[in-house]
């Protein structure tokens, strides 16, 4: 009765919560979140279904065809169903997001594709099981329970991994009161691997039966219940970090753009004043220029300026002045007048005025021959 129960109720909650799970993965998936980063969703989903498949053949076997418990067939059954969960779960292990060192199960894993890892790890276990099938088989000095050997270890060392991951997680997450529960899946996945491996018909010797079994179904019962409250709990909590830490990046991007942006913003306020600069500084010549362009010159000091920018290349102001029949003084008090209108400095000044009075045509003007 209490096996039915037992099977019952983990063949209706796994089978439920796997589904639940795998369309968790799908929706999240649709959504576009990575892949790698959902993979652990898919693989803990497939582990809890297998137990699920598990405890329906299980009824099948002992309720429809009226098989005993220690049967052979069922019993292999077992050690296969508890194998393909414990590589389920590994595979999900990775995706155990936390800050710590990695375990050295999850190291092994991830020097592997999932493939090689499958492939691996069916290869392995299934020599090793070939060995204790043709140990056993036939074999009435040897329990049908021996070969349960083979899970034995694969499910400490699960235990072992999944309570390093679990707890790191948690411990990541700032959820240090989830160690307690962890511990107890840990103590609960060891007495169920305990009670699979002691041959039932040496322990009604020393314990009571009923005992034996009320406890064998109670530990299955509650490490596989703990075992998805944990992954659930770690499940959501997992969603929400990354929640909060996607939009946190978010802020930290959208902070990084408007530094950049107020950056450039400066840049090109620094970029517009010099443009200004430069603008007012064009004007500023331009202005210059109209107004030497407009700069209206008496009649005597464009014959002046005739006269320099005709003789000015070989002969001094005073020979110039002397050819133009007025004094040195009245010459240079002509020369600086017009180099102040023009606004022309430096010691090139005479140059500049003779370049002045070509450009603007002033030669005709001229009241003295080169050869005067």
């Amino acid at each position: 009765m209490l096996s039915t129960i037992e099977y019952t109720v983990t063949s209706i909650v796994c089978v439920i919560t796997a589904i639940i799970i795998q369309r968790i993965f799908i929706k999240e998936h649709k959504r576009g979140t990575s892949k790698a980063a959902i993979n652990g969703i898919k693989w803990f989903g497939l582990a809890i279904f297998v137990w699920g498949i598990g405890a329906v053949l299980n009824i099948v076997f002992t309720h429809i065809l009226g098989w005993s418990s220690s049967h052979k067939l069922i019993i292999y059954v077992g050690v296969v169903i508890s194998l393909a969960n414990s590589l389920f779960i590994l595979l999900s292990l990775p995706s155990i997001e936390h800050n710590d060192t990695r375990g050295i199960i999850v190291r092994l894993i991830e020097r592997f594709s999932t493939k090689e890892f499958i492939g691996l790890y069916s290869g392995v276990l299934g020599m090793i099981a070939f060995v204790f099938i043709a140990t056993s088989y036939n074999n009435e000095d040897i329990s049908n329970n021996f070969i349960w050997l083979i899970d034995i270890p694969i499910s400490i060392f699960v235990a072992l991994s999944l309570l390093y991951e679990l707890n790191k997680a948690f411990k990541s997450r700032q959820m240090k009161f989830m160690y307690l529960p962890t511990f107890a899946l840990f103590v609960l996945i060891i007495i169920a691997v305990s009670h699979r491996i002691i041959p039932q018909d040496q322990v009604i010797q020393v314990i009571d039966q009923q005992f034996w079994t009320v406890v064998g179904s109670i530990t299955a019962i509650s490490f596989k219940f703990l075992f998805i409250l944990l992954f659930s709990i770690l499940l959501y909590s997992w969603k929400f970090l990354s929640e909060k830490e996607q939009q946190q990046s978010m802020v930290k991007q959208l902070s990084e753009d408007k530094t950049n942006l107020e950056h450039k913003l400066e840049q090109m306020t620094l970029a517009n004043e010099s443009h200004l600069d430069t603008i007012k500084t064009m004007k500023g010549e331009l202005v210059g220029l109209r107004e030497l362009h407009n700069i209206e010159l008496s009649d005597r000091q464009k014959e002046v300026l005739a006269n320099l920018a005709l003789l000015g290349q070989q002969k001094s102001y005073t020979e110039i002045a002397e050819a133009m029949h007025i004094s040195v003084d009245g010459f240079q008090t002509h020369i600086h007048q017009i180099k102040k209108m023009l606004n022309i400095k430096g010691s090139e000044g005479k140059e500049q005025l003779i370049a002045y009075a070509k450009e603007h045509n002033l030669l005709k003007y001229a009241t003295v021959k080169p050869n005067a």
